[in-house]
């Protein structure tokens, strides 16, 4: 069984993906890296890169910014029989920190968790 599986992604947020004031990031951005790390869920789960069908929940809770290393999480939660049940969590654990300098950053203990959702993510019968 495969619930509780756990998968990690972790990745810089490029300058380039700043669109707003105080280079910040939209919430889209961790909606596509939860679609990454989906895949990989279901590769290790069924051996194909399934389908996402849906979100349940998104919730932004903190910013995210250029110059951020992100940790994006998906656990499974429910396996149907062609439906996996995923929480996702991006984690913000380092960050730049201009203030200081221009290519200053500092690694965040603890991390902020910037977005969480739950979707569903669906697999061919086998």
């Amino acid at each position: 069984m495969s619930v509780g599986l756990t998968v990690v992604h972790r990745r810089y947020v490029p300058y380039s993906h700043a669109h707003y004031a105080g280079n910040l990031v939209d919430g889209a951005y961790a909606v596509a890296a939860f679609g990454d790390v989906a895949t990989e869920v279901c590769i290790r789960t069924d051996g194909d890169e399934g389908l996402f069908a849906s979100y349940s929940d998104v919730q932004f809770k903190a910013p995210m910014r250029a110059g951020d290393v992100l940790e994006i999480s998906a656990t499974v939660t429910r396996m149907g029989t062609r439906s996996r049940t995923i929480d996702f969590e991006a984690r913000v654990v380092c960050r730049g920190r201009p203030d200081r300098s221009e290519s200053a950053a500092e690694v965040l203990d603890p991390p902020i968790v910037a977005v969480t959702a739950t979707g569903t993510v669906v697999v061919p019968a086998t």
